[in-house]
């Protein structure tokens, strides 16, 4: 079932990173008019509109816990479907939102229907893949998928420029029918018939106690939650500070997809060198870069107002070129021993990964109002915890193997 050395198929590989995608959409398409959005609902407060980006966050990590373990007993694909279903929904509540609160539901709904497309597209993935070959088909879905923050901010400022925000909605629900009807012409159900868990009360506890034996598993979780906290800080406060801190409103979307194809190459190169190396070692040498770079900020600019916007994004786009190689290999080693529970493997190391990020992300984004240091502390000091939990699960290793 599961191949280890055989080419990945480009088709595949495309269309797992389109499922990926709705999500970035859904996420970056709208931040140049998270300030527009607040306006015509009467909440003008930065934090407030922080929160359409994180609490949609919410909602990938809830919704894995209810997808997750349904795709192990009635597979991959009914769930897919049933997850863009929610998202239709979700965007017609967020187009007619009368209120901030509305809208927010709204965005924690979109969330609950993408963490269909976002965990199981793993799990179809995990299905086919192991190994570091796996990582390998994880990090060229990763590189398509990098494309969509390039270019959806920019679409949005279109949109937005153009239609309103409300149309930037009805685009999402465009892209997503294309890639659902894509899926359902072309891509079979990947969970065999004898691999299929049968459904009861207790496939939830079942899954989690089983996942808990596999102490790699749980670390790189929590690697991944740490990452993922920091990285939202950036992506819910990325407008405030660049049209706000440094008056950049025309050239934001240009400056978000400069980072993300920062990302896009790591995470390209990484495809390559992953067999070469590993994804564990290339894992441990980003989280160097991750930790060293965001500290070298802390301490060049300590008590001091924001630098050069082209300083700042120096050290951003270094930053951001180690998220790269990071991405998809922690997910790739958290999976990676947990292939015979997939599904609910990639819920519960998805829901936990988000539930430690979205407090990060409320607790160091509402200080980022007049500079971007908070931004960077966070970084450090979550990239040194990644770095100190790593080092111990590498340690533990090493004198169980001896």
């Amino acid at each position: 079932m599961q191949k280890e050395n055989v080419k990945p198929n480009f088709e595949f590989v495309a269309l797992m990173a389109s499922l990926m995608s709705i999500t970035a959409l859904a996420i970056d398409a709208i931040l140049p008019g998270l300030s527009s959005i607040g306006m015509a609902l009467n909440s003008i407060g930065a934090t407030d509109n922080q929160m359409l980006i994180t609490m949609i966050f919410l909602g990938l990590g809830v919704g894995q816990l209810f997808f997750g373990p349904l795709s192990d007993s009635y597979g991959r694909k009914p769930m897919i479907y049933i997850g863009f279903i929610v998202f239709f929904i979700a965007s017609l509540v967020c187009v007619f939102a009368p209120t901030m609160g509305w809208m927010i539901f709204g965005r924690i709904l979109q969330g609950i229907g993408l963490s269909v497309a976002r965990s199981i597209s793993i799990s179809i993935i995990r299905d086919t893949y192991k190994g570091d070959y796996m990582a390998k088909v994880m990090s060229f879905v990763t590189a398509f998928f990098i494309l969509v923050p390039v270019v959806a901010p920019a679409l949005g400022k279109t949109v937005l420029d153009y239609w309103g925000w409300q149309a930037i909605f009805y685009v999402q629900l465009f892209c997503a029918l294309i890639v659902v009807v894509w899926f359902w012409k072309r891509q079979p159900e990947t969970l065999k018939q004898e691999y299929k868990i049968p459904f009861s009360k207790h496939v939830f506890l079942d899954g989690f106690l089983e996942l808990i034996r596999y102490r790699a598993t749980l670390a790189f979780t929590i690697i991944s939650g740490l990452i993922t906290g920091s990285f939202l800080v950036y992506l819910s406060a990325a407008q405030q500070v660049f049209e706000e801190q440094y008056n950049l409103a025309d050239e934001f979307p240009y400056i978000f997809a400069g980072l993300a194809i920062s990302i896009g190459i790591a995470t390209f190169l990484n495809g390559t060198l992953v067999l070469k190396l590993g994804m564990r070692k290339l894992a441990f040498i980003a989280l160097i870069l991750f930790f060293g770079v965001s500290l070298l900020y802390v301490i060049l600019f300590w008590n001091s107002s924001n630098p050069n916007v082209i300083v700042l994004l120096g050290f951003l786009s270094a930053q951001f070129f180690s998220l790269g190689f990071l991405f998809g290999n922690l997910r790739s080693i958290a999976m990676e021993p947990i292939g015979h529970i997939a599904g609910i493997g990639a819920a519960i190391t998805g829901f936990i990964s988000t539930i430690i990020s979205i407090p990060i992300a409320t607790f160091v984004g509402s200080f980022v109002k007049y500079t971007v240091l908070p931004l960077f502390a966070g970084l450090a000091v979550c990239g040194f915890v990644s770095l100190l939990i790593f080092i111990l699960i590498k340690r533990k290793q090493r004198i169980a193997i001896a």
